[in-house]
């Protein structure tokens, strides 16, 4: 079979670690000779990398699934990752499902390709997942972006919240060598890209797997801002119990890092956090912003809240509204619960009623928006570092858009084309909750 006749197209469902394992795929099959073309039909084969997190994600990689096909009846269709793993029955049992490649076996699409064409009939490559140590290692040298590359240095997950199928999916915490991700650095850098953005499904869980003591993702942190050629590094979400002495003494020492630090709260009510099997309570939670806050007095703390948990009461409700407006996020991104078969809390009662979660999400947004508006609006007048990504056309004119270390998105126009470069530029005006004006 010759590859180079053999057109592939991918398509991503879920989070950033997903969308870098895609891009891992897409990587090697180009490598092999496959030609990579959009989503649409004319494919010879479709690999959609699937989503579980919720029903609504199940239901989505299975329109997907079933679009591909539609799209070209005589295509190989790719059932990938974590949808497969959660619902292994149904995956099965579908027809319209060629192939499927559980996590950690997403690096070996080429060798699974091959082996279907060799056998011709329907294929399962994955793994018992909750029993494996194996850390799949990936290596992305190109990506679709060209300023800002995720870097995915840990998977899986050992905290088994109440509303959570990820552990499932993922299986249990394993963690990157530290020498493969400073040669994965080095290559981008070299790539000319100026940030990485370090990803992970439990980042703050890297090195408990590990046999070396008191390894951590600090670790990963210094290894990545010694790496010659990359100017930014960049958290993603953390758990409050990574925010240390330690560690902020640690990460405030390195000039590259980017003071934005999404702390995943879920809730502001103790009570609820203790229903949702969460490792904190909301006075560690406060006294992580407080140490972070110390060290960085205008970081940018951003955060995810679920609100309409099982049982959640108005009381409830109004001790995390409270407690957000204590703690004064950059940013929020706001949730209604969303029930997961095979999660204890699928199965709890007193489920909270849609209105009712309507309501309280409605609420948390304006609180939102109020704290997004008070955070960007002290930059008015300040000198500040952006890199520049792209260029947007708003009301007919033309703007180059960019990020300060703390994710504020800045927009200016520009006669230079300042795309990838880190420009001082002076912050001017609001314009909306999201953008601010500035002028080089």
């Amino acid at each position: 079979m010759n590859t180079r006749e053999k057109k592939v197209a991918l398509h991503n469902l879920g989070c950033k670690v997903n969308a870098y394992e895609t891009e891992v795929m897409e990587q090697k099959l180009r490598e092999a000779g496959y030609e990579i073309v959009p989503f649409e039909p004319g494919a010879d084969i479709y690999i959609i990398n699937t989503c579980t997190v919720t029903n609504v994600a199940d239901r989505k990689s299975r329109q997907m699934l079933h679009k591909a096909k539609r799209m070209n009846p005589d295509s190989i269709v790719v059932a990938a990752g974590c949808y497969t793993e959660t619902d292994k029955e149904k995956v099965m049992a579908d027809e319209d499902i060629d192939i499927i490649v559980g996590n950690n076996k997403k690096r070996e699409i080429v060798t699974v390709l091959n082996e279907y064409f060799e056998e011709q009939k329907k294929l399962d490559v994955s793994i018992d997942i909750n029993h494996t140590s194996e850390y799949e290692e990936m290596t992305l040298e190109e990506l679709s972006e060209h300023t800002r590359a995720y870097m995915k240095v840990q998977d899986g997950c050992n905290q088994f919240c109440t509303y959570c199928i990820i552990p499932y999916a993922r299986g249990r915490v394993r963690s990157r060598k530290i020498s493969d991700i400073e040669k994965e650095a080095a290559i981008l850098a070299k790539k000319g890209f100026k940030e990485i953005v370090i990803t992970g499904i439990h980042v703050g869980s890297y090195g408990i797997d590990m046999k070396e003591k008191n390894i951590g993702l600090i670790d990963v942190v210094e290894a990545i801002c010694k790496t010659p050629g990359i100017e930014r590094v960049r958290l993603s979400s953390v758990e409050p119990r990574t925010i240390t002495s330690d560690f902020m003494e640690r990460i405030s020492r390195l000039s590259k890092i980017c003071p934005h630090f999404h702390l995943s709260l879920q809730s502001g009510c103790d009570t609820v956090l203790k229903r949702m099997n969460r490792k904190y309570n909301t006075k560690e939670y406060l006294d992580s912003c407080k140490l972070i806050r110390k060290y960085y007095k205008d970081a940018a703390i951003t955060t995810d809240v679920i609100v309409g948990f099982p049982g959640e009461t108005e009381e409830e409700h109004n001790i995390t509204k409270s407690f957000l407006s204590e703690v004064q996020f950059a940013d929020m991104h706001i949730f209604k619960y969303s029930k997961r078969q095979g999660t204890i809390a699928a199965g709890m009662e007193n489920q909270v009623q849609e209105t009712v979660k309507a309501q309280r999400s409605s609420e948390l947004i304006e609180l939102c928006k109020k704290m997004q508006r008070e955070y960007r609006k002290r930059y008015i007048g300040d000198t500040v570092e952006v890199l520049f990504e792209e260029t947007e056309t708003i009301e007919e004119n033309e703007y180059y858009m960019g990020h300060t270390k703390e994710y504020v998105k800045i927009m200016v126009k520009s006669d230079e084309d300042v795309r990838n470069k880190i420009i001082r530029v002076k912050v001017t005006d609001y314009y909306n909750d999201e953008i601010l004006l500035a002028e080089i």
